[in-house]
């Protein structure tokens, strides 16, 4: 068995997995097969973790202290097999582990991974503060023919990715050379003496000489670099971030100007641009628009075409943007489970297994019953008469329901071979029927608005137009950001804004919401209108609520703000609902609450209010899939108005659309909409203008697909 840890001044993450004899090495870095994983989460730094002492408060329990002392186990005996080219999406609920897992791979936590292998990983970042609607600054004056400033976006991507790839390359070279058998002992040892050398004993003439040799010695080798092989890498660098929305003025500023999100984008080029033989992105497409996540998802569809394509491991709440991935890496039980698929035919496929081995175990039940009742039966018989055949029947029949009942085939849907099917030690010989569970359910229910007493429009935008003030330099006329705007929104509306990044959606919501004021035509609101609105920066605004007050917990921010209005139960109630039950509403302060459970807070924070019209600005970026769905579930039984501005295509499909996979819930749908019609329009906003599309997000989507498909060929 080897061990791995990695310490952190929060937690420590150890790492286990069976030891081979055999040489297991392998040329092809982008495979992994390690059997026996184990990853355990231990609070504390790793001598806490190692001597299994941690620090006890005095007033907590043994039993707690037993538990921080034996840790969190995420996986245990798993098998981690990866196949070289397949792209995995990794799906598992929150807390399940994944996160660690990325980690303990991308870090090479765990033993079995080769020192050699290049691993690339993009974490999500901390951007607080980004606008994701904002686009890059405009062209400066040399807009045609820009000049790099030095730390420009372009040269730090090429920087990071060459210096990373150059780095893997001496790591791979020194660990083939650890094991040569050139007589160099005298020279090695000497050059750690030297390199050990304190840095008082070495003298300031001998300091200035070295490092010039050393400057020397990489202007010499930047000479040998290939031209063409850095011409190759600039085009390929320019290409990613054009897709991913840099202009070329905007590639030339510093990357210090970088907003938080523009950060991220960045970063996404790097870790695409480096040469690499395990991929790993984490949440890749929360700063993008859908122009830059439909570029990601053809680019990495487009690696195909080379040999030498990296393994990718992806995490998305984005259903549409996972379905790129060829496998499924599933996190559930402690276990590593895979499928071959999408996510869509694996859930269609676990239906199926799941109601096919229910009929199996109920048919076998009754089987049981029948076998049962003839023992009894002959039993009786072969007592009162004697009749040693019926007690011998009894007895083969008593045998067969001790031995073998349980599956008659096997998990190909062949005939059952014990030796094949059935291998090792085991208490009978038929395995038993184990009818998949349920999960337990995502929590995810909003309450009810009220009536208006008397009917209209809860939002009426007519022939509105917005521009910033004329700049005092340039007297000149700031070009409109919205231009003869027209919307209205009914009670029971779904309505929803589609449109690439800079397209003005931020502005018309802050028109909405009554942030800012047309600079011609109008906005009116029902007046007695309670309006519930979500913004993008909602989760960095908690965030910073939480650094400003740590002893601020959710329940206590609500209960600041009610006034009375609501009891500590009803407050309980609603955040119960929402998915913070208990203890994690009342104890844990939100600076612990992961950016789920801050989206959930903040969804509370409006719901209490009993708003009927709902304005939600990318709702769904720090939530796992499954939560998109209870949420998607929940805004379509809801009675009040959604206005939905979001770049994830499958939440808008069915909150705003209506448009349901699951038959029966179609047909309930379909129900509830003949009972009560809703108004369902899907919205683009593009260059200031506000036009309907008739056929809803599959048009915006074809229409920017076409605009992907110029820049790749680009």
């Amino acid at each position: 068995m080897l061990t791995s840890i990695a310490s952190e001044s929060v937690a420590t993450i150890l790492c286990t997995s069976k030891q081979t004899r055999f040489d297991i090495k392998t040329v092809d870095y982008r495979e992994l097969d390690i059997e026996g994983l184990c990853i355990t989460v231990v609070a504390g730094p790793a001598s806490e973790a190692a001597s299994g002492e941690p620090k006890k408060k005095a007033a907590a329990s043994k039993a707690k202290a037993k538990a921080r002392a034996e840790g969190l186990e995420l996986l245990s005996d798993a098998k981690l097999r990866l196949k070289a080219g397949q792209r995995y999406a990794l799906v598992g609920r929150n807390g399940s582990g994944k996160s660690t897992l990325l980690k303990a791979i991308a870090e090479k936590l765990i033993p079995g991974i080769p020192e050699e292998a290049r691993i690339s990983i993009l974490q999500q970042t901390d951007a607080r503060g980004t606008n994701t609607d904002a686009p890059p600054p405009g062209p400066a004056s040399s807009a045609e023919s820009p000049s790099r400033e030095p730390g420009s976006v372009l040269e730090d991507v090429i920087e990071k990715a060459t210096a990373r790839s150059d780095v893997e390359q001496d790591i791979r070279a020194l660990s083939a050379g650890i094991h040569a058998t050139d007589p160099l002992g005298s020279t090695t040892a000497e050059s750690k003496a030297m390199i050990e050398q304190a840095g008082e004993d070495i003298s300031p003439e001998i300091l200035r000489d070295e490092t010039q040799e050393a400057l020397d010695m990489m202007a010499d080798l930047q000479l040998q670099v290939e031209p063409t092989r850095m011409a190759e890498i600039e085009s390929n660098a320019k290409k990613i971030l054009t897709g991913l929305g840099f202009t070329d003025a905007y590639m030339a500023k510093p990357v210090a100007s970088l907003s938080g999100g523009w950060r991220m984008r960045a970063a996404l080029a790097t870790a695409l641009l480096q040469e690499t033989d395990i991929l790993i992105l984490d949440e890749p497409t929360n700063y993008l628009d859908l122009l830059g996540i439909i570029w990601l998802q053809k680019y990495l569809e487009s690696l195909d075409d080379d040999d030498a394509a990296p393994t990718l491991i992806l995490v998305s709440h984005d259903r549409d943007f996972i379905s790129v991935c060829t496998d499924l890496l599933i996190v559930k039980d402690k276990q590593l489970t895979y499928f071959h698929g999408d996510l869509p035919t694996y859930e269609s496929s676990l239906s199926e297994k799941k109601l096919y081995l229910t009929k199996l175990q109920e048919a076998q039940n009754k089987q049981k019953a029948h076998i049962q009742q003839s023992i009894q039966n002959n039993m009786k018989a072969g007592k009162a008469n004697d009749d040693q055949n019926k007690l011998r029947q009894a007895k083969s029949r008593q045998k067969k329901l001790d031995n073998r009942m349980g599956l008659t085939v096997s998990a190909k849907g062949g005939r059952f071979k014990l030796n094949r099917d059935l291998v090792g030690y085991h208490l009978t010989a038929r395995a038993d029927i184990d009818v998949p569970q349920d999960e337990r359910s995502v929590s995810f229910i909003m309450p009810q608005p009220p009536d208006l007493r008397f009917p209209g429009a809860l939002l009426s935008v007519e022939n509105a137009t917005f521009r910033y003030p004329t700049k005092v330099r340039t007297k000149t006329p700031a070009p409109p950001v919205l231009q003869d705007v027209s919307l209205m929104v009914h009670m029971g509306d779904r309505v929803g804004i589609l449109g690439l990044n800079g397209a003005g959606k931020s502005t018309l919501i802050r028109l909405l919401v009554d942030e800012t004021k047309p600079t011609s035509g109008t906005v009116t609101r029902h007046p007695r209108l309670k309006l519930g609105y979500y913004s993008q920066h909602a989760v960095e605004a908690l965030q910073a609520m939480g650094r400003a007050d740590e002893s601020l917990t959710a329940l206590s921010l609500l209960t600041g703000e009610v006034e009375g209005e609501l009891d500590e139960g009803e407050l309980r109630g609603l955040l119960g609902s929402l998915g913070l039950p208990g203890r994690t509403a009342s104890d844990v302060p939100l600076t612990k609450l992961s950016g789920g459970q801050l989206v959930r807070c903040e969804l509370a924070r409006l719901l209490w209010k009993c708003p009927q019209c709902l304005i939600l600005d990318e709702v769904t970026t720090h939530l796992d899939y499954e939560t998109v769905t209870a949420m998607r579930e929940a805004l379509c039984d809801w009675e009040g108005a959604v206005v939905l501005v979001s770049h994830d295509r499958w939440f808008m499909r069915g909150a705003v659309e209506g448009q349901i996979e699951d038959s029966d819930d179609e047909a309930e749908d379909d129900s509830e909409d003949e009972a009560a019609p809703r108004r369902r329009m899907v919205y683009k906003l593009r260059a200031g203008k506000l036009s309907k599309l008739e056929r809803g997000t599959t048009e915006f989507e074809e229409s920017v697909e076409k605009r992907v498909a110029k820049l790749l060929r680009g």
